[in-house]
């Protein structure tokens, strides 16, 4: 049975139009998160579309012990509480903890179980028990149809508000690939789907202490994934990719967000106007 469910003051999920998560890797500043946060709330308004702003509070999963991993949850809460109350979007961060679960959950619409933890029970059940939307990213190491048991372990504790993102598998080293066919195999489970189209692009590692990536490749994946039938698309932006914190190889020029999000927007339209089979 379709899940369908409200994310500020519009609808995700089956029947609805396609929504967009986007935001830059890592909280930098307080500042920086703001002005990204208000140009895509611009963006937004303009072309009518559900803006779900994404930044974290701690990147726990960098490459190398010297990069900048963010802020911290309780900082990094004050800046997304100050977000949500300035743009009225969503927001939404990650959390790598149970005890991190309830705190984020009492500022963000959706809070965020990394792919590297999507098999970890007591983080899904945390996530599922704090009442915020859950989305779970698909492990690199996972196939489409075994993330089904983490949307299950969320699900059990009474909550349905459950998003599934695909964000590529690992093909070979420094490399991932998405197989399209993977992203109709997660929808049959009932939950929207999303397609993180820039962590796709990701080289992980590639550059030896930090990860590389492909963003010239961006607009292709991310119209073959509207067309594939994804609920929603997940971009990380900078306004300057080359220095950004974190994740800057594989992020999507700001600059670049709206006429993309436009495309991507009225092409999800004339998929959905087509019979279902």
């Amino acid at each position: 049975m379709p899940h369908r469910f409200k994310l500020g003051r519009a609808s995700v999920g089956e029947g609805s139009p396609l929504f967009f998560i986007a935001g830059p890797c890592v909280i930098e500043s307080e500042g920086h998160a703001l002005k990204t946060a208000r140009a895509l709330a611009k963006s937004a308004r303009e072309l009518r579309i559900l803006l779900i702003f994404k930044a974290s509070y701690d990147k726990a999963n960098r490459t190398s012990l010297d990069s900048y991993r963010g802020p911290g949850l309780e900082r990094g809460l004050q800046i997304l509480a100050r977000i949500k109350q300035e743009t009225g979007v969503p927001v939404l961060t990650d959390v790598h903890d149970p005890a991190q679960a309830e705190a984020a959950a009492g500022v963000c619409d959706v809070i965020q179980v990394p792919a590297f933890l999507s098999r970890q029970t007591d983080l899904l059940l945390a996530a599922g028990r704090s009442g915020a939307a859950v989305n779970i990213k698909k492990g690199q190491f996972l196939s489409p149809w075994d993330i089904r048991h983490a949307v299950e372990k969320v699900a059990s504790t009474g909550n349905h508000k459950i998003i599934v993102t695909e964000r590529g598998s690992s093909f070979g080293y420094n490399n991932l690939v998405v197989d399209m066919r993977g992203l109709a195999v997660m929808r049959e489970f009932g939950y929207p789907v999303v397609l993180d189209v820039t962590h796709s692009l990701q080289l992980p590692g590639g550059e030896g202490a930090s990860s590389g990536g492909q963003p010239q490749f961006i607009p292709a994946l991310a119209r073959a994934g509207v067309a594939a039938g994804v609920d929603g698309v997940f971009m990380e932006v900078h306004e300057n990719p080359v220095r950004a914190l974190s994740d800057g190889p594989n992020a999507l020029r700001l600059n670049r967000f709206k006429p993309l999000a436009w495309q991507l927007r009225d092409l999800g339209a004339v998929i959905r106007s087509f019979p279902k089979g």
